[in-house]
């Protein structure tokens, strides 16, 4: 029988990633029938973090077996990581938790999606130069989340609005996780940042919402696929995948995320685009993947000229 090949293999499973958080926005929203945004959140980051544990070890031992050392959870260096990228993680996930109430999974999906778009243009901020083609995508981008989310003369709804705030805080997550994880151990930095997440969210649980044990029943499934199978499975699939697969196939496959959740939406709580939302989904998605694409090619070109990219 016939093996598949590791940038195959490295692709499907990105595939599959995608697959499993496209569908998480349909569990976030459902969930939500039963809960508040910090009780399900602290629930599901708990559980991503448990699911953490098996491959923390399995890494370790890796790690020992080839003669590298093995960073403890009580590092400094890990625990400030941890902290800091829990509290913006915390952020981020309680914005689009609460906007994804007041609008539908698939927006929800293509909204959060622009933080890959983000995430360059607030370089900025740190001295980084986008390249020609980040800023082609951004306009695209923008353009689409006009048609997308803008009712009436100029009026975006409360969802949409949360949601694209949340896009903003995980671009800064993203760039803060960048800065930390090339000092440490990246599978314990996320079990602690989904740890801070967890313990926040159930800190703000017990301040300002009411649970009871029927309330988490009711929501078992949804918490169970966004804990487990997004937040656990999800993470731990991207990172195996990422060791083998190339830049531009990652940026494709991860970008379906957002057309995953799309089709969710519509297969699982019926909902249904206008024409006028569809095509702001259509210019969001190319501005990604221009943004993704060209601009790491271009940046690829420049560091090869020994450029800063």
């Amino acid at each position: 029988m016939a093996t598949l090949s590791p940038r195959l293999r490295a692709n499907l499973l990105l595939l599959l990633a995608a697959f499993i958080w496209g569908f998480s926005f349909v569990a976030q929203r459902t969930g939500m029938a039963h809960l508040g945004p910090f009780a399900f959140n602290a629930v599901r980051f708990l559980l991503g973090g448990l699911v953490l544990l098996p491959l923390m070890g399995l890494f370790d031992r890796q790690r020992q077996r080839v003669g590298l050392a093995v960073v403890p959870l009580r590092d400094r260096r890990l625990l400030r990581g941890g902290a800091v990228v829990g509290l913006l993680l915390f952020g981020g996930a309680t914005l689009q938790q609460a906007g994804i109430v007041f609008t539908t999974a698939g927006k929800a999906g293509f909204i959060t999606s622009l933080y890959v778009v983000l995430v360059p243009l607030l370089g900025l901020l740190v001295g980084h130069r986008p390249s020609a083609a980040v800023w082609v995508g951004a306009v695209l981008a923008a353009a689409g989340l006009y048609f997308l989310t803008i009712e009436g003369a100029f009026g975006m709804a409360w969802g949409d609005l949360l949601v694209l705030v949340g896009a903003f805080v995980w671009a800064i997550h993203f760039l803060v996780l960048g800065h930390f994880s090339p000092q440490t151990d990246t599978i314990k930095l996320s079990f602690l940042q989904f740890m801070v997440c967890a313990a926040l969210s159930a800190v703000a649980a017990l301040l300002f919402e009411t649970s009871a044990i029927a309330d988490f029943r009711a929501a078992l499934i949804p918490i169970l696929y966004s804990g487990i199978l997004s937040v656990g499975l999800g993470y731990t699939l991207q990172v195996v995948a990422l060791g083998n697969a190339r830049p531009a196939d990652a940026a494709i496959l991860l970008s379906l995320e957002a057309v995953f959740a799309v089709f969710a939406g519509w297969l699982l709580l019926g909902e249904q685009l206008t024409s006028r939302a569809f095509l702001g989904c259509v210019l969001m998605l190319a501005g990604i993947l221009i943004s993704q694409l060209f601009g790491e090619a271009e940046a690829q070109g420049s560091r090869g000229a020994g450029e800063q990219g």
